[in-house]
């Protein structure tokens, strides 16, 4: 027999993230996007997805939830604690559009 440590049943721990890990979580979920089988749907698929049960989920469906789950806490906190900054950028088809990278 072994012994292994698990987070206890109540257990909520508090990390603290910076932009760089925020940015790799968001190109994860961009690859997890890549290799899911998307309908045309869109929005209306992943509103599917994110109401389901957990345990409903295919594998990509999971996986996907779980770093939208983390993305969505780290944006929240970020708003709470006014750690925003807004600026504008252009969009495709207008002067200045630069195509974005993961850099």
């Amino acid at each position: 027999m072994i012994k292994v440590k698990e987070l206890k049943d109540d257990a909520i721990i508090t990390i603290e993230v910076n932009k760089n890990f925020y940015l790799m979580t968001k190109a994860a979920s961009f690859v997890i996007l890549q290799s899911m089988n998307i309908p045309e749907k869109g929005d209306a698929y992943f509103k599917d997805i994110m109401s389901k049960e957990y345990n409903s989920l295919d594998e990509q469906q999971r996986a996907f939830y779980t770093i939208a789950l983390l993305l969505a806490e780290i944006e929240s906190q970020a708003t709470k604690n006014k750690l925003y900054t807004e600026k504008e950028i252009a969009e495709p088809g207008e002067e200045g559009y630069i195509e974005p990278t993961l850099d």
